[in-house]
């Protein structure tokens, strides 16, 4: 099974609106609007009426008139009020760059509030299949046998591709367009042959690969961990803030609000540094491969909220391309296995194998495994089929639903053809057709399949930028 995996506002404009006059007949009876003295409602019309003004005793006086007759008596008082108004009115506010710069930030900040806020709550919400996670991780304890193996990696890929479906959705997602999906299995061919070849010239490039996948997934464990500490912590945790240090600030060019860092945030943060530290400890991974399950779980929902597939299309395209490269390089070769075992590092899940029966060669390595593209990959598209229940609201049945039970489905077969053969299979061969097959049955019983093939969550002006941009290159 693969081992690989494919690796922030709009400002609102403030405008005014000035009052126009007209002359009322005092004849006319009238009533006020509360709360604005110069809109009069008429029986036909409703008039907005400009205020005079006359300063002869160089006193201010501020008080509106009533009646259009007031000052239709003093022509005089009329003709000064003109100019009056004229001098006391508004004058554009000119914002400095750096008042800019703080509203800029302040706005920034209250936006990202909200989410975390909508983050939280969803995460509220699906509280039951995150503490069935937690659960899973304690399975080790009670054995190691092939039915735990399966419990655990089953539960673990089918709970993350849930729960990150149904994650509060990033708002400066990255989409795949068609050209990257038609061309990621030769981008994921080229980066898994050349850690093969590294591998037989006797050269180790776990470290440093295994370096920088851990150093995304501090940040990922940060980002997962907030709305999770939230739910657990008092409500204090969350609004709870300390200034930046003043060379920090000037160091990241923190502004306004932006110079207040959220506890939350470090906390988490502290917390992924830690758990990476803790990774690269001398430590046999026998003894740490649940803090390795947790950074690749991390990094795994990340990506689930942080990348789009765009269109059906370009998604059908991306597991088609995955589909195939997944089968040539378990069953044509013997790359796939090589870097899945020989490359350590947290981009699969891990559960100890079972004890070699009597008699029998020991395993080289000591764990079964699942690799994370057969999480995310599948587990984008369910995301996908989530934004497409958004849009085209089916009647019957729920693209989102029927893709996790597909992929529950698909992720099952390969398990008892793995058990049947004995042999390592390629997930996404059961994986992808499961997804895929499952959205065009969905869509043909809600009688949408015009509306799901040609579905794009990516707004109209961009996929127009987007074309214009590959047409440059």
């Amino acid at each position: 099974m693969k081992a690989t995996t494919q690796a922030a506002i709009a400002i609102s404009c403030i405008f005014t609106i000035s009052l126009t006059h007209a002359f009322v007949p005092t004849a006319v009876p009238m009533a006020r609007i509360p709360n604005n003295p110069h809109i009069i409602i008429s029986p036909d019309k409703i008039i907005a009426k400009r205020v005079f003004e006359i300063h002869s005793d160089k006193t201010e006086d501020s008080t509106t008139t009533t009646t259009t007759s007031d000052n239709s008596n003093n022509p005089l008082a009329a003709f000064l009020s003109l100019f009056n108004n004229s001098n006391n009115a508004a004058t554009p506010v000119i914002e400095t760059e750096e008042e800019k710069k703080i509203r800029l930030a302040g706005e920034r900040m209250a936006e990202l509030e909200e989410l975390e806020v909508e983050r939280q709550l969803q995460v509220k919400t699906d509280a039951i299949p995150y503490l069935l996670l937690l659960a899973l991780q304690f399975l080790p304890l009670l054995g190691t046998g092939r039915i735990e193996g399966v419990t655990y990696f089953f539960g673990m890929a089918v709970g993350t591709v849930y729960i990150g479906g149904r994650q509060v959705k990033q708002p400066e997602t990255e989409s795949v367009d068609f050209k990257s999906a038609l061309f990621a299995p030769i981008f994921a061919s080229f980066s898994i042959g050349l850690l093969y070849g590294l591998i037989k010239l006797g050269l180790d490039p776990t470290k440093i690969y295994a370096f920088l996948v851990t150093v995304f997934g501090a940040l990922a464990i940060s980002d997962i961990g907030v709305p999770i500490l939230r739910n657990l912590l008092p409500e204090e945790f969350a609004s709870a803030k300390v200034e930046a240090p003043k060379k920090v600030a000037e160091y990241f060019e923190l502004e306004g609000a932006m110079k207040d860092l959220p506890v939350d945030g470090l906390v988490t943060l502290a917390i992924g540094i830690g758990a990476i530290a803790a990774y690269w400890s001398p430590v046999p991974m026998e003894s740490k491969f649940i803090l390795s399950n947790l950074i690749a779980w991390a990094i795994g929902m990340v990506t689930l909220t942080s990348v789009s597939l765009g269109t059906f299309q370009t998604a059908t395209v991306l597991l088609a391309g995955l589909f195939c490269y997944d089968i040539f390089w378990v069953f044509g070769t013997d790359v796939m296995m090589t870097v899945a075992t020989k490359v350590e590092a947290p981009i699969k899940l891990l559960y100890p194998a079972p004890p070699p029966l009597e008699g029998a060669t020991p395993r080289e390595y000591g764990f079964s495994l699942l690799g994370l593209g057969d999480v995310v990959i599948p587990g984008l598209f369910v995301s996908f089929m989530g934004r497409v229940d958004e849009a085209l609201k089916p009647e019957k049945i729920s693209y989102f639903t029927v893709g996790t039970v597909a992929y529950a489905v698909g992720l099952a077969t390969c398990f008892v053809v793995n058990e049947v053969t004995k042999a390592g299979q390629p997930a996404l061969l059961y994986l992808d057709p499961a997804c895929i097959g499952s959205a065009l049955a969905c869509a043909a019983a809600n009688g949408q399949l015009k509306e799901l093939w040609n579905f794009s969550e990516i707004p109209e002006e961009d996929e127009a930028e987007a074309e214009a941009e590959a047409a440059v290159e």
